[in-house]
């Protein structure tokens, strides 16, 4: 295995599939009454029926990217990362943010980190437009070395507004949206090549630091859903850990990706500098595309509109996976 991938790293995103099948092929219950379970475990979120609604529950956190704000001593953006990797993942099925309650296990408290995350979780609850109406705080020394910050997110939607996937057809076209950076997934391969090739200081030729650019927050695409409202919508993807396999969660028809969203800077150093080839650059990191939509042809002009820096990067095809050109991505 070469040690310039994420499983080397690591984080090895096939095995951890294979885990996450084991860990569902052994929940099998469903609850008796009303409201139940729609739909099968696997998407971006849960969904349960909710008279004419459907609610959705969806849970992530910021990962080693907490260990980046540990060394540069800076925790007023990972509350905006949590939020974001938790309302993200229900924007793609148009349901709305309401309400979000984080989870904080640490070996030791810290007034002053509390009081930082606090602030990127209230500017991430703006951003969303949602309450946090709880959340809990465990001290677990022995069990937890540092902090970790999670969150669970409870979104609401009409029952015929609620987008799946389940209408992409060949022919459709995909249009994608920038992320504001490395988002909150594949920080254990960037961290190592940091670590092995240069420092959290080291600046890149726009000014900023490399740690800087991995501390930058998740944009929170809250505009999906004025997109949804205003022309028909087949499906929709959060680009997180996995890149571009995340598409397959979809359809099985395949995504091919002709003209992608040109990568920012951080990720061809990331590339050049670990010596990273491209098929593992791409199933690692969004690449600069945080964000996509699927839509009939007539749709694209209305994505183009309502979501800032979108562009057409390729369209569906009948050849299942996610093809980067004519070269699958594995």
């Amino acid at each position: 295995m070469s040690s310039r991938s994420y499983a080397a790293a690591g984080v090895d995103i096939d095995l951890e599939a294979t885990a996450i099948k084991a860990l569902i092929k052994n929940l099998t219950y469903r609850r008796t009454g009303s409201p139940r379970m729609t739909g099968g475990v696997g998407h971006f979120a849960g969904l349960l029926e909710f008279g004419g609604h459907v609610l959705a529950l969806t849970t992530d956190g910021v990962g080693t990217k907490m260990l980046v704000a540990d060394l540069m001593k800076d925790w007023t953006t990972v509350g905006i990362d949590c939020m974001a990797m938790n309302v993200n993942d229900l924007y793609v099925m148009n349901m709305e943010p309401v309400a979000f309650v984080d989870y904080i296990a640490t070996d030791s408290l810290s007034v002053e980190k509390m009081a930082q995350i606090g602030i990127g979780l209230n500017e991430g609850a703006r951003l969303a437009n949602i309450d946090i109406v709880g959340g809990e705080t465990a001290t677990l020394k022995g069990l937890v070395n540092g902090l970790d910050l999670a969150g669970t997110c409870l979104g609401i939607q009409k029952k015929d507004k609620v987008v799946t996937g389940e209408r992409i057809r060949p022919g459709d076209v995909i249009v994608g949206v920038p992320s504001s950076g490395i988002h909150s997934n594949g920080l254990t391969l960037a961290r190592r090549v940091v670590e092995e090739h240069a420092d959290y200081g080291t600046k890149l030729k726009n000014g900023k630091t490399l740690g800087q650019e991995l501390l930058t927050p998740t944009r929170i695409y809250a505009e999906s859903l004025a997109v949804c409202a205003k022309t028909a919508v087949h499906g929709m993807c959060h680009v997180t850990g996995g890149g571009l396999l995340n598409f397959k969660r979809l359809s099985g028809f395949g995504f091919k990706f002709t003209d992608p969203i040109e990568p920012p800077e951080i990720f061809r150093w990331i590339q050049k500098t670990g010596g990273i080839d491209e098929n593992e650059m791409y199933r690692t990191f969004n690449m600069g595309m945080g964000f996509a939509y699927i839509v009939p042809k007539a749709g694209v002009p209305a994505v183009l509109a309502g979501a800032r820096g979108a562009k057409v990067v390729g369209t569906i095809v009948e050849e299942p996976g996610a093809w980067l050109g004519n070269r699958e991505i594995t």
